[in-house]
């Protein structure tokens, strides 16, 4: 099984704005096939709360900050994401939950695959034993 792990962007310097830039197969591991974004998350609230069969992601934070929570079953690790220029890669098959949004935060969600219900595990019951076989 492959394991979550924060991936270093490219940063180039301007003094009129920084770029960054992602690419497939070259900054991440995988085809882009969507991309979506959450944004106005109420305070104290949480997104997420799912897994993937086979889905893999990347997240940037591109405003704000805000933590991941990674649990594949056994453990669960935490990454607080609070720069344009790092993503967190998520393979498939872990739990996720997104939380500590900060006022005006920005997360970019890149995905593997287009959007398909039944790749989503909602039930973390059905998650664990998804996870321990």
């Amino acid at each position: 099984m492959e394991h979550p792990r924060i991936i270093e962007l490219a940063k180039i310097f301007d003094p009129r704005g920084n770029l960054s830039v992602i690419e497939e197969f070259k900054d991440i591991p995988f085809k882009i096939e969507r991309a979506y974004w959450i944004y106005d998350v109420p305070g104290g609230d949480h997104r997420g709360g799912h897994a993937y069969k086979e889905n893999t992601e990347f997240i940037v934070a591109l405003s704000g900050s805000f933590d991941v929570e990674l649990d594949n079953g056994y453990e669960k690790k935490t990454f607080h994401l609070n720069r344009s220029y790092y993503g967190l890669y998520v393979p498939k098959g872990l739990w996720r939950e997104m939380s500590n949004f900060s006022t005006n935060s920005l997360a970019l969600v890149l995905s593997s695959t287009e959007y398909d219900a039944d790749d989503y595990i909602r039930d973390y019951q059905e998650f664990l034993k998804f996870a321990r076989v």
